[in-house]
């Protein structure tokens, strides 16, 4: 069966003949819906910029979005009437496209607050503190648009993970040594974590420990999480000395998106949110190690 067409489309256009059509919707949206002054939402780098538009069937423009010299995403705007049905994530998938076509090796962009799990289950990972911007509070986000990056410190290592857990669907496995303090316990991880599981979308967090004592001797944050949501948070230990003796760590969704380090104590290793491919593979691995690890008994004994 064919897919239902989309009531609407997305093209690239030129400033000089769409400029009124992209002006109007981004003034509904940023200046009499958001406060936002019009002296600073309009801030002379149109003309340099690439930008689309989405039109319903019948031309009336809904939705504005731009690309910038310094690749940057910005003015990203949908129509009051038309949110939550796909006008963004085409606009962005648009975006993104003329990004890859330019040759460039990665995008970034300022995310509002309420829009940063919309752009993480798009691939792109926060960076820094949020600040504010137009009264208006925002995150700094970036995607990589060549296939693996390195993941180096601690910072990039949370802020892979984070984009990880917000962009699953319904499945996330974690194969981690000892819960790994300091990535699995960051404030941002276990948000990102209780916002997935408490999405009601069936989700399972599956988590193969190769030591399960010493989480439970530290209190392990997310064993208090866990406890709370014993129906989304499963935990088993491997049990088999070639697992026990396997050097590495890592996480894989199912939407396609994955973070492997090769040694397990460490931050550093790769990411890609967008490898269906290589996700598959590791979720698979994971799988065949979960059939032959145990569950962890012992954290029933904390209701778990």
């Amino acid at each position: 069966m064919s897919a239902e067409p989309r009531p609407f489309h997305v093209e690239t256009v030129a400033w000089e003949t769409a400029a009124d059509e992209l002006n109007a919707v981004r003034t509904r949206v940023f200046v009499e819906e958001q406060q936002v002054p019009a002296s600073l939402e309009r801030d002379g780098l149109d003309p340099q910029c690439v930008h689309v538009i989405a039109r319903t069937i019948d031309g009336a423009a809904i939705g504005a979005g731009r690309l910038t010299p310094d690749h940057r995403i910005g003015r990203m705007a949908v129509l009051r009437e038309w949110r939550g049905r796909g006008v963004g994530q085409a606009m962005l998938s648009a975006l993104v496209a003329e990004a890859r076509r330019h040759g460039w090796r990665e995008v970034t962009l300022h995310a509002q607050a309420p829009a940063i799990e919309f752009y993480a289950r798009n691939g792109f990972v926060p960076v820094g503190e949020r600040f504010m911007e137009a009264g208006i509070e925002h995150q700094a986000m970036r995607r990589d648009l060549a296939g693996a990056h390195a993941v180096e410190t601690r910072d990039d290592a949370v802020a892979v993970t984070e984009a990880l857990v917000r962009g699953a669907r319904r499945l996330l496995c974690i194969y981690t040594r000892d819960l790994d303090p300091g990535l699995l316990d960051a404030p941002p991880v276990l948000e990102a974590l209780r916002t997935l599981a408490v999405s009601g979308r069936g989700v399972e967090v599956r988590i193969l420990l190769q030591d399960a004592s010493t989480p439970q001797r530290d209190h392990a944050p997310l064993l208090a999480l866990a406890q709370r949501l014993p129906s989304i948070f499963l935990f088993r230990e491997v049990d088999d000395p070639v697992d026990r003796s396997y050097p590495s760590a890592y996480i894989a969704s199912d939407a396609g998106g994955y973070y492997f380090r090769g040694l397990g104590h460490r931050f550093d290793g790769e990411a890609d949110l967008h490898a269906p491919g290589r996700a598959r593979q590791l979720r698979d691995d994971f799988a065949a190690v979960w059939e032959r690890a145990r569950p962890v008994t012992e954290y029933r004994a904390l209701g778990l």
